[in-house]
């Protein structure tokens, strides 16, 4: 099978279906066929987390979340014509075909955006840990091994795999035991600096700290988080919305245990028993581009969600992206028994 084969999704799949090809695939890129392997649309990772975010089942087919008008080229032209329309299209695959419209190739720039390696990882390392007590009386939180070592090493290993190597931390409490294992970061083939919280700064607030602000968009999470989300993916997303701050969002479960009564009036309407709500929380991972700085105040307390609600307010581009991947937040002594058990799958 060709290389851009890999990428054909039949059009009665459904979105999980469509997910697995994609996830499966270095290409992150899906192209929806007939059985005659006529053109009928594209899938991008951004275009299933928009299907997730209306609410669509994975079980529907993948052509209600395709964009059903991509970019194609006819066959026969020079390839630096295809180049020069990726180009301007700021396309990262072209589809070529023939004049029935039936796919024979697919083109990818593979180093249109190399130069996204080079944002910036803001990692807020500075919380006590107060729920992980006793484990962190002695230890930062981001410091708790999981597996064989700690779970900042685990974040680290996790932008790495997507080649990002620049970093910032942000640290307080028990800041010695970070800086004197990871040091310069050259150890561990990054580089890191240091921005040290003299007070309780907020996931936002820490960011008036930084010397040299980042020139591009730029990540900040967590550090007590272990997940396998596609960073470049993220940071895809980010630039392809055109936003100025994206949050990462998972989806969250709860059953109430009674039978919900609705009524108009006096009446009785329904009883639902025991309903299952979803609504989508905070994940603690963000991209956000240099314009936020505007809208942080300096040496003040400010967490995240209230940059990010001033910046609606505002009236600038907020997005959410949900998480579908692995993602674990290690706050209590169960979550962190669970990372344990679950880290030989995390690693994989």
């Amino acid at each position: 099978m060709k290389h851009w084969q890999k990428t054909l999704v039949n059009q009665n799949h459904t979105l999980l279906d469509t997910m697995k090809i994609i996830d499966n695939s270095s290409l992150q890129f899906a192209v929806v066929v007939d059985e005659e392997q006529h053109l009928l649309g594209t899938v991008t990772d951004g275009d299933i987390r928009r299907g997730i975010l209306r609410g669509e089942g994975l079980d529907v087919k993948i052509t209600s979340i395709m964009n059903p008008n991509p970019i194609s080229a006819g066959s026969g032209q020079k390839y630096h014509k295809y180049k020069q329309l990726m180009k301007s299209k700021m396309l990262k695959q072209l589809p070529i075909v023939d004049d029935n419209n039936k796919i024979i190739n697919i083109l990818f720039a593979d180093n249109i955006e190399t130069s996204l390696n080079k944002n910036t990882v803001v990692l807020m390392l500075g919380g006590l840990g107060t729920r992980l007590r006793p484990l962190t009386n002695d230890t930062p939180k981001p410091m708790l091994r999981v597996g064989n070592k700690p779970i900042l090493e685990t974040i680290i290993e996790g932008f790495k795999q997507y080649g990002y190597t620049n970093f910032i931390f942000s640290v307080n409490y028990k800041k010695e035991i970070i800086q004197d294992y990871f040091q310069n970061g050259e150890a561990f083939d990054v580089t890191i600096e240091y921005i040290e919280e003299d007070k309780k700064m907020g996931t936002a607030g820490a960011l008036s700290l930084l010397k040299n602000r980042p020139e591009k968009p730029f990540f900040v999470m967590n550090g007590d988080l272990l997940t396998q989300i596609n960073f470049d993916q993220l940071m895809q997303f980010h630039i392809e919305q055109d936003s100025v701050a994206t949050m990462c969002v998972r989806e969250y479960e709860y059953q109430i245990p009674y039978g919900v009564i609705e009524t108009v009036g006096t009446d009785l309407v329904t009883i639902k028993e025991k309903p299952i709500h979803r609504s989508f929380v905070n994940a603690g991972i963000y991209v956000l581009s240099p314009d936020v700085f505007s809208y942080i105040p300096n040496d003040e307390f400010f967490d995240m969600p209230t940059l990010f609600q001033r910046l609606v307010e505002e009236g600038m581009k907020t997005t959410v992206f949900p998480i579908h991947e692995y993602w674990l937040d290690i706050g209590q002594i169960g979550d962190f028994e669970r990372a344990n058990n679950e880290i030989g799958g995390i690693s994989k």
